[in-house]
């Protein structure tokens, strides 16, 4: 099984390996949730890790006591500020020389366009609304770096964008996470918030391309 299945599996049925992992690895779940987050985050070849439904889902064994809901939203809050703030500085260092190429073997330019596409229409809010995007959420502050945001700038929208991300979904699983309805049709509701994140980006492509 290649990388991007297990990544499709471990979405699908987030809750049977997050509870696994717990009953593993005891406490240092949380450093492991903290590696996912960062790496989503901070590397910008690995886009595809689960992002809005793990937090989501987080939350919703934080509230069956697995987690200390507390502990584990400071640690992801750390971990996606981090995360952002590497692949700012990749960007500015190694992201023009990237981004010009014709070919990368590990830098897709499509989304790279589309994260530039994103960042010259909103500017540096892209950092904060990008954090709701899955793949743009990965690529913008890697556009950011590139596009020589000044790193004080770059740090405030990172930390706003962080703590709403962490502090919108992991509460939403809190409280929402355990209700009998979605606890009966947890997998529909993890594709629901996939599907509900990457509808503004492709409202807004058909929108342009109509235009075109």
């Amino acid at each position: 099984m290649d990388f991007l299945h297990l990544v499709i599996d471990f979405i699908l049925h987030i809750e049977v390996h997050l509870d696994y992992l717990i009953q593993t690895y005891h406490a240092w779940t949380y450093l492991i949730l903290f590696m996912i987050i960062f790496c989503e985050t901070g590397v910008v070849v690995l886009p595809f890790l689960p992002g809005d439904s793990l937090l989501f889902a987080i939350g919703a064994f934080a509230a069956r006591g697995s987690f200390d809901f507390w502990t584990i939203s400071l640690t992801l809050l750390v971990a996606a500020i981090l995360g952002d703030s590497l692949n700012y500085t990749i960007g500015k260092y190694v992201g023009p020389k990237v981004f010009y190429k014709n070919d990368s073997k590990f830098f897709n330019k499509g989304h790279l366009l589309k994260a530039q596409a994103f960042y010259e229409k909103y500017g540096a809010k892209t950092i904060i609304i990008a954090r709701f995007i899955p793949i743009v959420r990965t690529f913008a502050p890697f556009v950011a770096g590139i596009g020589e945001m000044t790193y004080k700038k770059f740090m405030t929208y990172n930390v706003v964008g962080a703590v709403s991300w962490i502090f919108i979904f992991i509460p939403l699983g809190y409280f929402f996470g355990n209700l009998a309805f979605v606890q009966q049709n947890f997998k529909l509701v993890m594709i629901a918030i996939i599907v509900i994140s990457v509808l503004p980006p492709i409202i807004e492509y058909l929108r342009e391309r109509s235009k075109k």
